[in-house]
């Protein structure tokens, strides 16, 4: 305080000796930010071969060689809504004439169907940069005399031929034809951008496989430069013309400045307006790599991409953009600290080791149809916000697991005297049902080794339960008496203490859990029970509804002892539910952590990707932190779902 009140005196008294210096400091008006004037760049890529990654992500940059994904790095448009193959690559994207219109055109492609199965394209039309019309287009069917045998149509493009006042459409094409190889053709666009005029013209080929062309015009030379991949020559190279259906003439010289394998090169005009960004995707190392050009004959390497969590670049094309389109687009698919791990992961567990003073999460890894996954993985904080992907600590299919086979779901991890016991779900082709093994390690991280044998089966249901699965384990330390509790169930919950090598439960204790009574449709009882002690109180945690459905969500009871009963106060049982109006949705499947010495409580959970709530949203989940807190009775107080999570643990 007294060194503010010491800091205003002196500006006072400034201002009172020099008038005209206050005067003059007092007329400075900020100019308002023009909207239209271009302040950022837009990349427009896609992940990987995995068909799953093959989809359209965007990602931004204030100087166009430094990129930041948006969206967290997931898709911004969902290839099964509008490609044949229900995958994408390769996307260019132009600012039209106008100034306000997007056209992109992506190549309709599954890369796992093989290299010479895509029959296509898409087009794509926005006005906003954030939705999207588009059409397909499946050459054997548009073209069935000519191009019936078409067997690859690779990395189209679109660039506005001055000259025919049309928007040209170029690409690579091959038929099945042994003597044939890749050339570029083009078509004009018609004025809707939703379908291609006459049938494909050949517009070059370097005499071999030529493919991966864009085209830009140079003003300094009035020239339209193609740069393009020569399979043969096993690099980008650069031909010119004075317009765009004239005869090209080849220069020579590599364009990339790399012994990198290259491919999918991309050219755009800096904003200054003077130099030029050329980048292309070095994809045997899986980076983008971008250099500088003040004249497209000479290029300077400025740098790779960095590797990170879900930013892993492939074939893709930038453009710059305005201050409000990038404020639109921030505004859309701003990244957030959540989800705090990268990629599609679900039914978190959180531990602190003691041993590494630590904290991991390990999860059920998504994305699979089906739920098929078959690996866990397992990650590290030490402020419970940045996460270092530890690796795959164990596979139930192969030798690590002898008696499952896959369906590797909702684990759980607990310490004791230095040692790691690993519980999880999985399929057991013998008796074709889930059922719960157990892994031990030295370490949080692994080698973990499988005790060899399930150890939770259907035979061990209570018998008041009805249907169900043995999935979605627990496992807890009683701080009272020191003993340690399994629980598990899906339909039901299941409870039952550990014998001492805790890789088996004393099958004399265990005990039919699922709460009773209240009202069903709100509290009852589905599965991914979680249990935790705070001051002389149990507290049991589980799921409610269905994993893939919005309103997925977590309730509790509390009880006197480890294995209850359960009782529900009918007027606090709501832990944490959707938020809709933030796009957040099916909140559930949860683990709990306390700061270690402290009254200080985390939920993790995971939520539904806000872009899968209306399409496989079972199977495309992300794990989120919040933190949880108590009344003065010791009542949970309902936690609100967040976008950014908490701040960060010092």
């Amino acid at each position: 305080m007294n060194t503010t009140k010491t800091l205003l005196a002196a500006l006072l008294l400034t201002a009172s000796i020099c008038p005209a210096f206050a005067a003059k400091k007092k007329a400075v008006v900020e100019e308002p930010q023009n909207p239209n004037e271009m302040v950022a760049y837009l990349f427009t890529y896609f992940n990987s071969n995995d068909p799953k990654d093959e989809q359209i992500c965007y990602a931004l940059s204030d100087d166009g060689y430094n990129y930041t994904p948006l969206n967290d790095g997931m898709p911004v448009i969902e290839s099964d809504t509008i490609a044949l193959t229900q995958c994408v690559r390769d996307p260019h994207i132009l600012r039209c004439e106008d100034g306000k219109t997007f056209y992109m055109v992506v190549t309709d492609m599954r890369s796992s169907l093989g290299w010479s199965s895509n029959r296509g394209m898409v087009l794509l039309k926005s006005t906003d940069l954030i939705n999207w019309t588009h059409s397909t287009i499946n050459f054997p069917t548009r073209y069935p005399k000519q191009w019936k045998n078409v067997i690859r149509v690779w990395a189209p493009e679109t660039i506005y031929d001055h000259k025919a006042g049309k928007y040209m459409v170029f690409y690579s094409l091959r038929t099945s034809d042994h003597r044939s190889y890749d050339k570029i053709y083009y078509q004009y666009a018609n004025k809707d951008f939703t379908d291609l005029e006459g049938e494909p013209k050949w517009l070059f080929d370097a005499g071999n496989a030529t493919i991966d062309g864009d085209i830009v015009y140079n003003e300094a030379d009035q020239l339209y430069h193609l740069f393009y991949k020569q399979e043969s020559g096993r690099g980008i190279y650069q031909a010119v013309a004075k317009n765009l259906t004239d005869k090209w003439q080849m220069l020579d010289g590599n364009v990339e400045q790399t012994k990198e394998a290259v491919e999918g090169v991309g050219v755009c005009k800096a904003i200054d307006g003077k130099s030029w960004i050329i980048m292309y995707d070095c994809y045997g190392n899986g980076h983008y790599q971008f250099c500088k050009s003040e004249d497209l004959k000479t290029f300077k390497f400025v740098q790779n991409t960095e590797m990170r969590g879900k930013f892993t670049p492939r074939h893709g094309t930038i453009i710059p953009i305005t201050r409000a389109e990038k404020e639109r687009l921030l505004k859309a698919f701003g990244n957030h600290k959540q989800p705090i791990l990268s990629g599609f992961h679900a039914d978190p567990e959180v531990l602190y080791s003691s041993k590494t003073k630590k904290y991991y999460i390990y999860s059920t890894t998504d994305g699979t149809p089906g739920w098929g996954g078959h690996d866990f993985s397992v990650f590290s904080s030490t402020n419970l916000i940045d996460w270092t992907d530890e690796g795959k600590m164990l596979d139930v299919k192969g030798d690590q697991v002898k008696w499952a086979t896959g369906n590797a779901w909702a684990p759980c991890i607990i310490e004791k005297k230095g040692k790691y016991y690993f519980y999880f779900s999985a399929h057991n082709p013998q008796t074709n049902r889930k059922e719960i093994g157990v892994a031990v390690s030295d370490s949080p991280t692994g080698p973990f080794v499988d005790s060899g044998a399930s150890i939770i089966t259907d035979n061990d249901r209570p018998k008041e339960a009805r249907g169900g699965q043995a999935i979605d384990v627990d496992v807890f330390k009683d701080p009272k008496s020191g003993k340690f509790y399994l629980y598990w169930g899906n339909g039901f919950m299941a409870g039952a203490e550990l014998n001492d090598d805790m890789l088996s439960v004393k099958k004399e204790t265990i005990t039919h859990m699922t709460p009773k009574g209240g009202n069903l449709q709100t509290w009852a009882f589905r599965e991914g029970a979680y249990v935790f002690y705070r001051k002389g109180t149990y507290y049991f945690m589980w799921s409610v509804d269905d994993t893939g459905s919005p309103n997925y969500h977590v309730c509790y009871g509390t009880a006197k002892s480890p294995l209850g009963p359960i009782s529900i106060d009918e007027q606090n049982y709501m832990v944490i539910k959707q938020k809709p109006e933030d796009g957040i949705y099916g909140t559930a499947h949860n683990s709990v952590l306390q700061i270690p010495g402290k009254d200080e409580w985390y939920i993790v959970y995971h939520r539904i990707n806000k872009h899968f709530v209306n399409h496989e949203p079972g199977i495309h989940r992300e794990v989120c932190i919040d933190k949880m807190t108590f009344d003065k009775p010791g009542r949970i107080i309902p936690v609100m779902p967040t976008l950014n999570g908490p701040e960060p643990l010092k």
